[in-house]
């Protein structure tokens, strides 16, 4: 019975957890409103990320000491603070800073470790699915929260106003919700591998993972930071820009999806073909720039490819290190994610103003995709090799090629 309530309740934490990603609806009324430049609203939503992939390593530990109702609840607590001390600062950048970069982000960490790992947990023959499942809420929340937040703002509500409703609203059903993730049994959890973190520094599976990951995510949040300049480089009208956002909004949800379905049949295989699909759809955004049509499709493609990297590489570590390892080892691999959110956007940016065009951007982002997608097949098969020698099934990977 407990196992029907799980689901629905890391759903809905993840959606309230995924509106960081509408951080660029507050950039307009915190520039105008308040006055801070656009370098300052992007230094809080890049602590946001930063702050967010390092307190998933403590909230992973957390997670096996108090379970996720705990967590959870923790995480829930942080939320409401944190954008409580940035609605009530009077337009304090310091407190913005805190409340919404430092507090607000940590609380995405524990919230989002409790939800994924649960689910996880208590699905151990669906990983890729429910991880999908639980993740697509992520991207769902961001789609909803800017919609919300753009509607408001436009009919003259003070974005202090709408900081505090998202900290008492969010805050209340990430706590409520977590009252609902029950800590599985052991035979649902599965047994870890033991696999401690130095050991993983030499384990060439968990290294190809945190590449794979850091060169997805690089990629990805690069054109999510460009992705509307880089339409209107291409001479498209800035209403058909923002269109192409939502569509790779909208791929970024549906892939979280459709990559955990597919994760569950082809396994490991997964990560080398979504980054290479990434790589096809930025180089189809290039080519399509000039159509309207043809960008937002392009842009939806990516999406899809996007949206990838944050189901596979939970569902590999539940699956080659145990579910009940997901609380300590994905925020290890997820910190790379941290290291992209710091790199991607701003090479994107640096790139663009060195040479005024986009192409040499993007033409870096599908070398990394390249150099990510080689790394993992080359993993991938030398795993498959090592099997065929010594070992009927390893983790992911089982003889018949999964």
């Amino acid at each position: 019975m407990k196992r029907a309530f799980v689901l629905p309740a890391a759903v809905l934490i993840q959606m309230c957890l995924g509106g960081v990603y509408a951080w660029s609806a507050f950039v307009p009324a915190l520039k105008g409103e308040l006055g801070f430049t656009t370098a300052q609203t992007q230094l809080v939503f890049g602590l946001t990320i930063a702050s967010f992939t390092i307190a998933m390593v403590f909230a992973g530990r957390l997670l096996i000491r108090w379970g996720p109702r705990w967590v959870g609840l923790l995480g829930g607590l942080l939320f409401a603070a944190g954008y409580t001390v940035a609605a009530r600062a009077n337009g304090g950048y310091p407190a913005l800073l805190c409340g919404v970069g430092l507090v607000a982000g940590a609380s995405i960490g524990f919230g989002y470790v409790a939800a994924l790992t649960t689910g996880v947990q208590w699905f151990p023959r669906h990983k890729g699915l429910v991880t999908g499942v639980a993740v697509a809420g992520f991207g769902a929340g961001a789609i909803l929260l800017s919609s919300a937040v753009s509607s408001f703002l436009r009919d003259g509500g003070s974005v202090l106003n709408v900081f505090r409703a998202i900290g008492w609203a969010g805050g209340a059903v990430v706590s409520a919700a977590s009252l609902l993730l029950f800590r599985p049994p052991r035979t649902e959890a599965g047994a870890s591998s033991g696999a401690s973190p130095r050991s993983l520094r030499s384990d060439p599976f968990f290294r190809s993972l945190v590449v794979g990951m850091f060169c997805g995510t690089f990629a990805g949040l690069l054109v999510v930071g460009n992705l509307k300049p880089i339409g209107l480089d291409g001479g498209l009208p800035a209403h058909v820009a923002i269109v192409a956002i939502s569509f790779f909004a909208v791929g970024n949800t549906l892939g979280r999806i459709v990559w955990g379905w597919i994760a569950d049949r082809i396994g490991y295989r997964a990560i080398p073909l979504s980054l290479l699909l990434l790589g096809v759809a930025l180089g189809l955004l290039l080519v399509a720039r000039g159509s309207g049509w043809g960008f937002s499709a392009a842009a939806l493609l990516a999406g899809l490819g996007f949206g990838a990297c944050f189901v596979l590489y939970a569902a590999q570590v539940a699956t080659h290190f145990g579910a009940a390892a997901v609380a300590s080892i994905y925020p290890l691999v997820f910190l790379a994610y941290g290291l992209a959110g710091t790199t991607g956007p701003w090479v994107g940016g640096h790139l663009f103003d060195l040479t005024s065009s986009y192409a040499p951007p993007i033409f870096v982002a599908i070398g990394v995709l390249g150099i990510g997608a080689w790394y993992t097949w080359a993993t991938y098969r030398a795993t498959v090799a090592i099997l065929l020698i010594d070992a009927p099934c390893l983790g992911g990977i089982d003889c018949a090629g999964k």
